[in-house]
């Protein structure tokens, strides 16, 4: 074999498993149905998405979310002060690989261009990530991480969790799933917490939402 089929071979070996992954990326797509949210909610989706081409519909004593891109969506909650925020979310269905949900807070501006949010999700294999969006930047604040609270996708795509942000006390944010405690933000972190709660879905996903409330601490 020469020189050149051996450098021509190796390039290949190096390009492939790039291509495979480029297969399996998710690609945003207008999900069937979508139209207006609900009436009293907002979203946004990521990089100039439309939170409109997911199907968001009222559904018994919550709302149901099929997504087509990651998005955020709020219906005015907000915060002032201390406040703790919770969310029952479940993924129905097995998406094509792991994709997240869960709560935003510190929601600032979600219309405008300075956009800013923390958020805090987890997903079907049992891991959570918390991130903060500032305009078209997004910082990471915690990587994904595996926790034993998290409750894992079974054989049909299907998990439950329930996730709390407790920032009723200044020393630190304490985030939650399932009622125990995953991590703690240092309270000088983000500074003031006032903002905006809502919930986050991303790529492709099927999500029931309910129990979401904001309570502030007295």
């Amino acid at each position: 074999m020469s020189r050149r089929t051996l450098a021509v071979f190796g390039l290949l070996l190096a390009v492939a498993p790039l291509s495979a992954q480029m297969k399996h990326e998710d690609h945003n797509m207008k999900v069937k149905g979508a139209g207006a949210l609900p009436k009293g909610w907002m979203g946004r989706g990521d990089d100039g998405a439309k939170a409109e081409e997911s199907k968001f519909v009222v559904m018994g004593t919550g709302w149901h979310v099929t997504s087509g891109p990651a998005a955020i969506y709020w219906n005015g909650l907000s915060t002032k002060g201390p406040f703790t925020a919770t969310a029952t979310l479940s993924q129905t269905k097995a998406p094509e690989h792991p994709e997240a949900y869960g709560l935003f807070f510190m929601g600032k501006d979600l219309k405008a261009k300075n956009q800013s949010y923390a958020y805090f999700i987890v997903r079907g294999d049992g891991k959570f990530m918390v991130n903060h969006r500032a305009g078209e930047e997004v910082h990471k604040i915690v990587p994904w991480t595996d926790n034993a609270a998290i409750n894992k996708a079974d054989a049909k795509g299907a998990a439950t969790n329930i996730l709390t942000v407790d920032a009723s006390k200044s020393d630190s944010i304490r985030l939650l799933v399932n009622g125990k405690q995953v991590h703690a933000l240092g309270g000088d972190h983000f500074g003031n917490t006032d903002g905006l709660v809502g919930v986050r879905v991303n790529h492709n996903l099927d999500v029931h939402i309910s129990d979401l409330k904001v309570t502030p601490k007295k």
